[in-house]
């Protein structure tokens, strides 16, 4: 089944600064299909001058948006929300051309990231702020919120449209101006976003975009870093890159929303339902092929349910369809490029020296293309191994035995990262005592799917600060003014 668009104008190829499309540098950047290597199209590789320019025109446009009444932002960002998802079924081709995920995962994603635009748009017009109580006569206090200022996103290559929608709507809905620098692996679904966006009626220089390769990356975020015009960062992405950002911000003091690398553990326990707890990790670990931030990266079941779980786990792994997204019934689809697939094969060869097994999978699948990996499960993993202290980023299942709650509370949180953690189990006592211990800012209880646009998503420790999503996620896009009158009576 082709991927062809119906609107072919949606496929862009230049930058999108203060309204206009502007095609400099003269440089370009191929963006291809993961699934073939073949280059759907060429979008400039961006620098200094670039990002100079969409700063100074998100600066310019700040003042006039910020006091825009929030019912007119509303009212622009929820029309943005009608043509993403009247657009759906491009988008999502789109983006399962540029980033290979099966169709009906893209069309799902489409979907997911009209949920936060559309969440953002009706927060906007509920930015209440406080009337305190006075302690002397005469006087009132007010807590006003109002918009930081310029933001500069960076989006990640694994969810194109849903990241750029998570920062980019309640950015909007504050009153903040954007400027953006999409991953250089999946530009094109965050042009195509903003171009809606513009038909939408975002005004000149309230969004711009900004395309740039791995290597002139650091002189589009730089320039951004360095100018105190930029209020906040946010960023999704790996740690090392966060702790850089955090780093460099310091200097002018922005604001800063990281969410970066995961270790998620998914513990089974002897009294979990084992087919649900299946059910659940099939759908937390293997959409986009295992290549989210909160994917189960290490699994520990308990001995008494272990060879249940993994043999009903290894069939049903077994049975996954790999293919492009072109078939229509492809499951799995490529890995982003060829370093994330040399990591997996890496992990798993690590884990195979070390004295684990192979149930299913555990091998390139060249038949198919060089970015294909076989969706697999380990048993006998252990915290000596690669994928115990790594983010492997692919379909890999490494399996782990315990025996004791503690133990397995203690392994859980034995990793600097925080992000998302999953545990089964029908015992409402250790049910609350496990998700009170689990260090993690996101716990799946007897559930895969955990991604809402009405919850907090955001981790702690090294996986980062902030929150996406949410009432929460407004208000990083925000900053509180205290207002004091005296002299009234």
């Amino acid at each position: 089944m082709p991927l062809t668009l119906t609107r072919t104008d949606l496929i862009r190829s230049a930058n999108f600064i203060n309204g206009a499309w502007t095609t400099t540098p003269a440089a370009r950047l191929a963006v291809t299909d993961p699934a073939t290597g073949a280059t759907i199209t060429e979008v400039p590789d961006s620098g200094v001058s670039e990002a100079r320019a969409a700063l100074a025109a998100a600066h310019a446009a700040f003042p006039a948006w910020r006091k825009l009444p929030a019912k007119q932002r509303a009212a622009i960002i929820k029309r943005w929300n009608d043509l993403v998802l009247a657009h759906q079924d491009d988008l999502g081709k789109l983006i399962s051309r540029e980033q290979g995920k099966p169709l009906a995962e893209g069309r799902g994603e489409v979907a997911y990231a009209a949920s936060y635009i559309e969440w953002f748009g009706e927060e906007a017009t509920r930015m209440n702020g406080e009337i305190i109580p006075a302690p002397v006569p005469g006087r009132r206090m007010f807590a006003l919120k109002e918009p930081v200022g310029v933001v500069a996103a960076i989006t990640p290559w694994n969810f194109p449209a849903a990241m750029i929608a998570r920062k980019i709507a309640p950015a909007l809905a504050a009153g903040c101006t954007v400027v953006c620098k999409p991953a250089e692996d999946t530009p094109l679904t965050s042009l195509a976003l903003v171009l809606l966006a513009q038909e939408a009626g975002v005004p000149a220089g309230v969004l711009n975009i900004v395309t740039a390769s791995r290597e002139k990356t650091p002189e589009v975020v730089d320039v951004w870093l360095d100018d105190g015009r930029v209020r906040k960062i946010t960023f999704t992405g790996s740690t090392p890159v966060g702790k850089y950002l955090a780093r460099r911000s310091a200097d002018t003091l922005k604001k800063l929303s990281l969410e970066l690398g995961g270790n998620a553990p998914f513990i089974v326990f002897d009294d979990a339902d084992v087919d649900a707890a299946v059910e659940g990790f099939m759908a937390a670990k293997f959409r986009n092929g295992g290549q989210t931030c909160v994917c189960p990266n290490r699994v520990f079941v308990q001995r008494g349910v272990f060879d249940a779980f993994a043999h009903k786990l290894a069939a049903r792994v077994a049975a996954l369809k790999v293919g492009p997204a072109s078939d229509p019934a492809s499951q799995i689809g490529p890995m982003i490029n060829d370093r994330a697939v040399e990591k997996i094969e890496r992990h798993v060869q690590d884990a195979i020296a070390k004295g684990a097994k192979v149930l299913t999978g555990g091998q390139r699948l060249p038949a198919l293309g060089p970015t294909y990996y076989a969706p697999t499960v380990l048993t006998g993993a252990d915290v000596t191994m690669a994928c115990a202290c790594e983010e492997t980023f692919g379909p890999v299942a490494p399996l782990t035995v315990f025996d004791s709650e503690d133990e397995v509370v203690q392994a859980a949180n034995d990793t600097p990262f925080g992000l998302a953690a999953y545990f089964y189990s029908q015992n409402a006592r250790r049910i609350w005592r496990v998700a009170d211990l689990l260090e993690s800012g996101i716990v799946g209880i007897n559930e895969g799917a955990i991604s809402a646009e009405a919850a907090p998503f955001g981790g702690v420790k090294e996986s980062g600060y902030g929150r996406e999503g949410s009432t929460h996620g407004l208000d990083d896009y925000l900053h509180t003014k205290y207002l004091c009158q005296g002299q009234l009576d």
